[in-house]
């Protein structure tokens, strides 16, 4: 679930996506990362949030150790058509006071998410092309004051990737539905006693759908060492679990990203 911003992990990802399935790439590598991107202060909101970026980026790509697209961990299973990890994904904060549904309730902070994937091939219909079903279970934590948790997200989502479709470009698209527990849905939806205004009654959240999403992203091959990307995501909300919620105020939302990697340097050995 990305709930305001992908802290540039999402972003990046779908740039290093298509050089993560070339062969013979150094074992590590070094970058800078720059992107803009614009999306729903949180899913069902009236409000968006904007972010420019620039970041450092490492790639590592040991046999078991990883730390490569939104993988940061171990890779504990890896054949040609399955493949088992433990993934993460991050967002930015979201101020209340800047979101019309929040005004007066606490801030959305930091979150985190960190948990085991399991990814499986489905098909290859052509050389460079794959059919991919993900299946990842995260834990949420939020960075704010401390750390806390908040809850879990499934996100189980088909993939098609198409890379070196001519000029350097390379296509992907996915489609997923995002399902929150309890605790995870209380954290978006739900009105204390203590926040209800008469434009926004108390409301008790339940665990269930979040998000369904359509996600299309391209990547172009500028030079060995850099690459442009663009990132479309279409969310609707609706039949979602707290689509009643005097915080749920929109049926849709969309994101749009834009960035550039640059690798600035690798280590001789090669990934195997």
């Amino acid at each position: 679930m990305k709930r305001v911003l992908v802290l540039g992990a999402t972003l990046l990802a779908t740039t290093l996506t298509a050089r993560a399935q070339e062969a013979n790439l150094p074992l590590w590598e070094v970058g800078v990362f720059g992107g803009t991107a614009s999306a729903p202060s949180y899913p069902g909101s009236p409000d968006r949030s904007a972010r420019t970026l620039v970041l450092p980026y490492l790639v590592y790509r040991g046999e078991v150790l990883r730390m490569e697209r939104n993988n940061l961990g171990a890779r504990l299973v890896h054949t040609d058509d399955v493949e088992f990890d433990l993934g993460f994904d991050a967002s930015l904060p979201s101020n209340s006071q800047d979101t019309t549904t929040r005004q007066g309730m606490p801030d959305l902070g930091t979150l985190i998410e960190f948990g085991p994937r399991l990814k499986l091939t489905l098909a290859r219909p052509a050389p460079g092309q794959r059919l991919r079903l993900d299946l990842p279970l995260r834990a949420v934590l939020e960075v704010h004051s401390g750390v806390r948790q908040q809850g879990a997200v499934f996100e189980p989502e088909l993939q098609f990737e198409a890379r070196d479709i001519g000029a350097g470009w390379s296509l992907g698209s996915g489609a997923s539905v995002v399902i929150g527990d309890r605790k995870l849905n209380r954290y978006f939806y739900e009105v204390a006693p203590q926040f209800a205004t008469a434009g926004r009654p108390a409301y008790a959240a339940q665990a269930g759908l979040i998000a369904t999403r359509l996600t299309f992203n391209t990547t172009k091959e500028l030079s060995p060492d850099a690459r442009v990307f663009g990132l479309l995501r279409l969310e609707s909300y609706a039949g979602s679990a707290n689509q009643n919620s005097p915080l749920h105020a929109r049926s849709g939302g969309v994101w749009i990203g834009l960035g550039l990697a640059w690798t600035l340097g690798g280590s001789e050995s090669r990934a195997r």
